[in-house]
């Protein structure tokens, strides 16, 4: 075959221009989409989006696939956006993969050529305001959707998603009965008060449709007309008998309400105020707890050397107490005594042990709370049918709450570092433990609501050492959500699974996710195997709470706390760090962040005239 020296100009020479054209106007159209989109979307925090700015690599928010020739995700969680997504702007990203406009105020209707874009694989909406109709079409390779916390409305279409895994449409407007093809979602609808079909929403009940009126019957006969309007008349009440009605209804009501009021509100002094011995007697067990406390045994409550408290077993029964939660290992109370003195006591439930191994293990107890990230064990009561546990109060609550209560707009967002001193302080304190019993000692039980937190917001771990005590295995979902895998499968506890454990507290910490997430589906995903998913696609800004998207300068750190999380939550014991090698790449982390911000503290005061 001879040389075509035209067919070689065109392969080596036109057409490699032609690709670059393409590739060059794709980009282009791109990044045109993106400033009409948000040109259209105003927004509190400044995008530095422009024409003269290199869009895959300067622009916010944005991501490129590796040859840079097309935008394959948009990011922007919690930047201000507020009002309408005009129509052919974001649809118009035709590689798009990732969309995440979670946690802003969008509001209106969202267009329909945004979820039916044909590569779009994860898209994120939850926390807006939207208020349009249940999407009818979507990208075959939707895997993730996520409307939550909106105001989508309408009933649901019979739309067919075979690639969706996860699909999240709770607290909405929506109504009506859910429809087959989403039967495989059964937590997806709750908080939608108008649904129904699907547990745990209400079952749908059957309409009854009262028939037309006959033609024949619409109007009377003048005959029966007549009748009628005289037994009407007849039966007619008067004004005043109406209004007598009335007002003996709305009296009925009033007192009734104000009966439940003043019942809520007793209820509510005696929860509080109650003596401890008879809230241990309501709460825990059906006999009185006197008899558990034997009669010569009344005042044989032991305290530890150091202990400045001054009362006796008879002034902490009658102390005023309130439950504060019903754990792993027992109920425990908060008692204020007569002198002022406020307690924490735990009242352990399936005990194992004999008074003296309880007695020896109380010792070892007492020993590992002398460190400031431990709670110090006071004092204790052991008789055969009651054991008391005595402790220092502390005033502001569990890590637990701090990360998932009150998440309302009112609420003070918890700061990175305030996150990263309770995450360093519970981890100095769970080293600590593992010292006890010549480096041996477990703690067994690790878990967010047993992180509790001091006036100054210093972590104390609390709980050490009951594990050994106890007779029945932990088996409930909060804590099934903290075990390492071995522990599931053996039931045996190492310090390796304690590191399992702390790794999942980080990252219920970094992400404010409890450590069993659902799938969408029947089954739930723990946290580690959502938040690996989550890395692996590439969206890593999804895992992290929407409360430290506002400190921006912290990114970094973050990223290298969820590596360290990561690290710790290895599937194989042998690949997890120590506690002491934790608290080390931990420290090295602020030490490192601490110096480059310093350095750019530097620079920025060298360049300022």
């Amino acid at each position: 075959m001879k040389f075509n020296p035209f067919i070689a100009f065109f392969v080596f020479v036109l057409l490699p221009q032609q690709k670059f054209v393409q590739v060059v106007a794709d980009l282009d159209s791109d990044k045109q989409a993106l400033l009409e989109f948000a040109n259209g979307v105003p927004h509190v925090k400044k995008l530095n989006w422009n024409l003269a700015t290199p869009v895959c690599t300067s622009w916010v928010g944005i991501t490129c696939n590796t040859n840079g020739t097309d935008v394959i995700a948009v990011r922007l969680p919690g930047v201000g956006l507020y009002g309408t997504i005009p129509s052919n702007t974001i649809g118009k990203l035709k590689a798009l993969k990732v969309l995440s406009l979670r946690s802003n105020n969008i509001n209106g209707s969202l267009p329909s050529d945004i979820p039916s874009i044909p590569s779009l694989q994860c898209l994120f909406l939850q926390h807006n305001n939207l208020s349009s109709k249940f999407p009818v079409t979507f990208s075959p390779r939707l895997r993730i959707v996520d409307f939550s916390y909106n105001s989508i409305s309408g009933t649901i279409p019979n739309v067919d998603l075979p690639s969706v895994k996860v699909l999240n449409f709770s607290y909405n407007n929506l109504s009506g009965s859910i429809p087959s093809s989403f039967r495989r979602f059964p937590s997806s609808f709750i908080g939608n008060p108008l649904l129904c079909g699907l547990e745990p929403l209400k079952p749908c009940s059957e309409s009854v449709v009262s028939p037309s009126p006959s033609p024949l019957t619409d109007f009377p006969s003048p005959k029966t007309g007549s009748q009628n309007q005289h037994a009407t008349s007849k039966n007619k009440l008067g004004v005043g008998s109406i209004i007598a009605i009335v007002v003996g209804g709305l009296a009925f009501v009033f007192l009734l309400l104000a009966v439940i009021f003043i019942s809520c509100l007793k209820r509510k002094h005696s929860g509080s105020n109650g003596m401890l011995k008879s809230k241990i007697s309501q709460n825990d067990k059906p006999n009185d707890f006197g008899s558990g406390v034997q009669e010569a045994e009344k005042n044989k409550l032991f305290f530890f050397e150091g202990c400045s408290y001054n009362f006796d077993l008879e002034d902490l029964l009658k102390a005023s107490a309130e439950v504060l939660g019903k754990g792993s290992y027992g109920t425990t109370y908060k008692a204020a005594l007569e002198e002022g003195t406020q307690v924490v006591v735990k009242r352990l439930k399936e005990v194992a042990v004999g008074k003296k191994e309880f007695e020896q293990q109380m010792e070892v107890v007492n020993r590992v709370g002398r460190h400031p990230n431990v709670v110090l064990l006071r004092a204790y009561y052991y008789s055969k049918d009651e054991k008391l546990l005595v402790y220092n109060y502390m005033p502001a609550g569990s890590l637990f709450a701090l990360l998932h209560g009150n998440r309302t707009s009112e609420r003070t967002p918890l700061d990175w570092d305030t996150r990263m001193k309770i995450a360093l302080g519970t981890a100095r304190g769970i080293a600590n433990i593992h010292t006890e019993g010549g480096g041996k000692f477990t703690h067994g039980n690790i878990k967010s609501s047993n992180v509790l937190l001091s006036d100054e917001l210093e972590a104390c771990v609390s709980d050490a050492g009951l594990t050994p005590l106890m007779n029945a295995p932990l088996t409930t979902s909060r804590i099934v959500g903290y075990r390492a895998p071995e522990v599931i499968e053996t039931r045996k506890i190492t310090q390796k699974s304690d590191v399992y454990s702390f790794g999942v507290l980080l990252l219920e910490m970094l992400t404010a996710k409890a450590p069993l997430q659902p799938s969408g589906q029947d089954d739930v995903v723990d946290l580690p195997r959502w938040v690996r998913s989550v890395v692996r696609e590439e969206w890593t800004a999804e895992v992290f709470d929407v409360e430290l998207l506002r400190f921006q300068t912290f990114q970094e750190e973050m990223v290298q706390m969820l590596q360290i999380a990561l690290t710790c939550v290895a599937k194989t014991p042998d690949m997890r760090p120590t506690m002491d090698e934790a608290i080390r790449m931990i420290e090295d982390v602020r030490q490192s962040e601490s110096k480059n911000r310093t350095s750019s503290e530097a620079d920025s005061n060298i360049q300022t005239p």
